[in-house]
This record gives C-alpha cells, structure tokens and sequence, in this order.
C-alpha cells in the first residue's frame, strides 16, 4: 500500500509529514502524490530525507502520479532524478 501524501504540503505540515513517514517506513517505498495540490520546495524536502532513510536501508522511493509543478520543481532545485521523476 503506498503512503498517499495530503492535498497540501508546506511549511506549516512538513515536520509532522516527515515523522509521520518515518514512522510508516514500510510504506514508504511508494508515495502517491494523486491528491497533492497546494505545495512549495518543502515537499521535496521530505521527499529527499525519505529517500536518504531509505537508501540506508538498501531501499528506495518510487514516486507515482507527481504532479507537474512537482517535475518542474525537481528539475528546478535538480532532483528530479533522484527521486525517479525524470
């Protein structure tokens, strides 16, 4: 089952975000971002420290139905490979 981000992620919900994956490691190897619509960089902050855990672990994320502010916003700050969005 992938962990389904919230409709928004920004400054205000991050940290909180953030926990609560890392609480939820498991499934954390797909994220789906179908329902994610109001988001700044900060999104890809906790995307990133996901990735990082992960690949301590031998594991990585896969991320599914990324928006395409949130391809753009990759390429931008130049992550997208990274995190599988290019």
């Amino acid at each position: 089952m992938p962990f389904l981000l919230p409709s928004s992620v920004t400054q205000d919900n991050v940290l909180q975000l953030e926990k609560d994956g890392l609480l939820n490691l498991a499934t954390l190897r797909v994220i789906d971002c179908r329902n994610l619509k109001d988001f700044d960089s900060t999104v890809l902050t906790v995307l990133l420290a996901w990735q990082k855990k992960l690949q301590a672990d031998g594991q990585q994320i896969a991320v599914q139905n990324a928006p395409e502010k949130l391809i753009v916003l990759a390429g931008v700050y130049g992550v997208a490979q990274l995190l599988g969005l290019s």
